[in-house]
């Protein structure tokens, strides 16, 4: 009896509790139903019955973003690190620049050499050699304008300075004019004149020494006791005798132009030359192209026909220096010294002498007149004379010289143009390498050399001179390293 009531008091609880269960699927939806009634058949559907079913599509939405604060000191941190970042990185791409610059230049830290190495720039001009080849010694002694002003550049204050006269003597002058290119021996003189310089100057040193560069004797002072400088003449130059000197072209006279000379290769004349001192002589670059043997040269001075030369002794060469920039084709840097073997007596004759180099600041301009010296004759001289013909010039501005009805654009700055003043009294058929020079102030200058007459070819082309002014540093220097040859 009692096992009865146990049993029926747990049927009814489960009862209860499925009871429970399924009241609690209901509510949550009708996907769950009941595990007994679904066993259950249910009937089929009727059409009427059948409603439209719709798919309820939710749209995908992003999580919600999270922001995370950082805190205000993280974020400086993080700013100062990207900042120091890209300083290193800026400070490398400098250090890189710097570094390909240091490599690809040949001379950051001085003076460059002709060879191509380095001399700091305090060695430069000091009186000692360093470079292989002595550059760091050229020009570094100037004469300046018509009255032959010393100048010489100061390392300490990096300038060019005059040379206060006091205490100054010959031995100075001489030792000065060998450190300019000019042999020992063709020394000429020293003078002075008064200064009102601001106060810039070099001083000879009391315990002087001969066999010792000027460059290391000198000290700069900003005051000059006597208040004169030194003006310096290293040869006795620019004095030719006084000639009719006619506008129109004609035979020179004898001692008229004491410094052209004829250059004769096996006792015929090849080209006409300027003699600059008693060693050396300029002349055009491709009149000694292809005879480049002194021992084929004979140089004839004082002479108006060189064809004449009987009475006249004939000079030895014993170098021929031709510019290491020469083209044949152009004619650029056309220009050549020849060094004689020894040196011609200027004071012997007053047929012989030499012309006077142009000065640093002595600019000649257009349209400055000259005179050209040839060995040749007149459009209507007749053929093959070789006498010496002089013809006044005027200078032409290089752009008129390009003219396409010229030269055509082949005018570079190492030339420059001149045509006779009388048209109708030209030179022709003259050689190549004779001077061209100006008066200044009661001495004449070297200004061209000959590299290209283009008289009386029927084409209005005036002639060519290579710009001796543009060459000046070239003729010292090399005559500073044959000076001893």
């Amino acid at each position: 009896m009692i096992l009865t009531l146990y049993y029926r008091n747990l049927m009814i609880q489960q009862k209860m509790i499925k009871k429970m269960i399924s009241q609690y699927l209901n509510s949550i939806g009708p996907s769950f139903i009941h595990e007994e009634d679904d066993k259950k058949e249910l009937p089929p559907p009727s059409c009427s019955d059948v409603k439209p079913q719709y798919v309820h599509h939710l749209a995908l939405q992003p999580p919600p973003e999270v922001s995370h604060s950082i805190p205000k000191h993280e974020d400086v941190k993080q700013r100062c690190v990207k900042f120091t970042v890209a300083c290193l990185l800026l400070l490398l791409l400098v250090v890189g620049i710097l570094l390909v610059y240091y490599f690809s230049s040949t001379c950051v830290h001085g003076m460059q050499c002709g060879d191509g190495s380095c001399v700091w720039e305090t060695q430069w001009c000091d009186g000692v050699t360093d470079c292989p080849a002595g550059q760091d010694e050229d020009n570094c002694v100037r004469l300046h304008g018509s009255g032959f002003l010393l100048q010489i550049y100061s390392t300490q204050s990096k300038d060019w300075r005059t040379v206060c006269s006091h205490g100054w003597t010959d031995q100075q002058g001489s030792t000065s004019c060998q450190s300019i290119g000019y042999s020992r021996g063709t020394y000429f003189k020293s003078g002075q004149q008064q200064t009102d310089s601001d106060g810039r100057f070099l001083i000879v040193k009391s315990d002087f020494n001969p066999q010792v560069s000027i460059l290391q004797q000198l000290h700069t002072s900003n005051m000059c006791p006597n208040n004169s400088v030194v003006t310096l003449h290293c040869t006795d130059c620019g004095h030719g005798v006084n000639s009719s000197k006619a506008s129109r072209a004609q035979q020179a006279s004898v001692g008229s132009w004491p410094w052209h000379v004829s250059l004769q290769v096996v006792g015929s004349h090849r080209c006409g030359g300027a003699l600059i001192s008693p060693y050396w002589i300029v002349t055009a670059a491709h009149c000694v192209n292809g005879v480049s043997s002194p021992a084929d040269w004979a140089v004839y001075a004082g002479i108006v026909d060189p064809s004449s030369t009987l009475f006249s002794p004939a000079y030895s060469v014993s170098g021929i220096i031709v510019h290491e920039g020469f083209n044949s084709l152009t004619r650029s840097d056309d220009i050549a010294l020849l060094r004689l073997s020894k040196p011609l007596d200027i004071k012997a004759s007053s047929n012989i002498g030499p012309v006077c180099l142009p000065n640093v600041g002595l600019n000649v301009t257009v349209p400055e007149n000259g005179w050209i010296t040839q060995f040749g004759h007149q459009v209507n001289g007749g053929s093959g004379s070789s006498y010496l013909m002089e013809a006044q010039v005027s200078l032409i501005d290089a752009a008129e010289c390009n003219h396409s009805t010229a030269y055509i654009g082949r005018i570079s700055q190492d030339m420059f143009c001149a045509t006779e003043t009388d048209a109708g009294a030209r030179l022709c058929y003259t050689d190549s390498g004779g001077p061209l020079v100006s008066l200044m102030d009661g001495l004449w200058w070297l200004v061209g050399d000959n590299i290209l007459g283009g008289h009386c070819t029927g084409k209005n082309k005036p002639g060519v001179y290579g710009n001796i002014t543009q060459s000046l540093g070239w003729i010292y220097q090399q005559m500073k390293k044959h000076q001893n040859d």
